[in-house]
């Protein structure tokens, strides 16, 4: 089976990647990279040169040429890369009539957990929208900010003290709203240094939070692993990697229980299996990251199915047009032919051919291309804000 057409698709805030093939299976996947959208696009239209003629089951060649034929990588690189991996792996589920866990070395689990997305810009919101999760069903919710999700517009400054004792204090109120019926996923998305993120995850531990997520900006190894050796709660980390070399540093060092391989980012299904087995073997948990549509999320939960170290899955509610929201829906569900529902905080994994799920047709008119403007939150000092 040859690969005749590989296409970028840019659908609202996603980049998808269509693959067309001479006995008519066409693959989808997306790319992760969506503060650089367009870039992933150009890359994709780039990798179409090679890709076009070639066999379309050479998955795992396809993969070492994309990465090393100049030396040069990076995230907007290796999110076509990887979205053009899924799309692989969906035509050739879709060509031998299997779901891709059939070629991951079969099921492990039907279902997957997952979390919920609690996008607000206040507790009292973040309160109300825990509840709501609750009394939909999930059991645990993600992209808990106690620091909150104010705007880029907002100039922030706060002492230490005032910084810590809030922020505690919402994982406080949060954790009496929900008592032991949730599992509270702490994401602090690089907001602290080393020091403020040893502080405040101390005064956390009575609350028992499942993990910190990103705490220090995810760049150093050597710091990540200075911060988990010295607080009690475990640390997710991984979202952001391009490769699986910097998840095997985090792993030599200790520095993460919890890895958020994104498939859309990481090398797609091939890598995600590469850092899964890394990770396993290190005693590690994964936790996908999808801030996507349900396209990827189709590809976590393929991996899911096959992987015995998977813990839980993120389910994107929120973010819609780049906005911090939250929604009852998974973000993107208008462009595909069917989502997997939540019941009881699981969702059944897809089992039909390749991914289970596809791109509709009229996706572009349903959603026209969006990009995120460039912007961060500015300090009281003149400097920015990771948040």
């Amino acid at each position: 089976m040859k690969i005749t057409r590989v296409v970028p698709l840019h659908v609202g805030q996603f980049m998808f990647c269509r693959v067309e093939t001479d006995e008519g299976i066409v693959g989808f996947g997306e790319a992760g990279a969506w503060g650089h959208i367009e870039a992933s696009g150009v890359a994709i239209q780039r990798f179409a040169e090679y890709l076009e003629g070639k066999n379309a089951f050479d998955i795992e060649h396809h993969w070492n040429v994309m990465h090393r034929f100049s030396y040069f990588q990076g995230l907007a690189i290796n999110a076509a890369i990887s979205a053009i991996d899924i799309a692989l792996w969906d035509i050739k589920g879709k060509a031998l009539g299997v779901p891709i866990y059939e070629l991951l070395g079969g099921p492990v689990r039907r279902k997957a957990r997952i979390y919920g997305h609690i996008y607000e810009k206040t507790i009292e919101k973040m309160l109300e929208e825990c509840q709501a999760k609750m009394d939909a069903g999930f059991t645990a919710f993600g992209h808990l900010n106690p620091f909150l999700d104010e705007g880029n517009d907002q100039v922030y400054f706060k002492t230490h003290i005032k910084k810590i004792r809030d922020a505690v204090d919402n994982v406080r109120r949060m954790r009496e709203v929900v008592g032991d019926r949730v599992d509270l996923l702490i994401e602090l998305h690089r907001r602290l240094t080393p020091a403020e993120a040893v502080t405040f995850t101390r005064d956390i531990e009575q609350y028992h939070p499942m993990f910190v997520e990103d705490p220090i900006r995810p760049e150093g190894a050597d710091a990540m692993a200075r911060v988990a050796d010295r607080i009690p709660v475990p640390i997710a980390t991984g979202e952001r990697f391009s490769t699986i070399y910097e998840f095997q540093a985090l792993l030599s060092r200790n520095a993460v229980e919890f890895a958020r391989v994104d498939l859309c980012l990481c090398g797609g299904i091939t890598g995600a299996r590469k850092v899964a087995a890394m990770a396993e073997a290190h005693h590690v948990q994964l936790v996908p990251h999808n801030p996507l549509s349900p396209i990827g999320l189709a590809a976590c939960l393929q991996v899911a199915a096959a992987a015995p170290n998977f813990a839980i899955q993120e389910y994107a509610t929120g973010f819609e047009a780049g906005i911090f929201e939250s929604r009852p829906e998974h973000l993107g569900s208008n462009v595909v032919d069917r989502v997997p529902l939540p019941d009881q905080g699981f969702v059944d994994i897809p089992d039909g051919p390749g991914l289970g799920m596809a791109l509709l047709d009229d996706a572009q008119k349903i959603r026209p291309p969006q990009s995120r403007p460039i912007s961060m939150r500015p300090h009281f000092d003149g400097f920015v804000v990771d948040q």
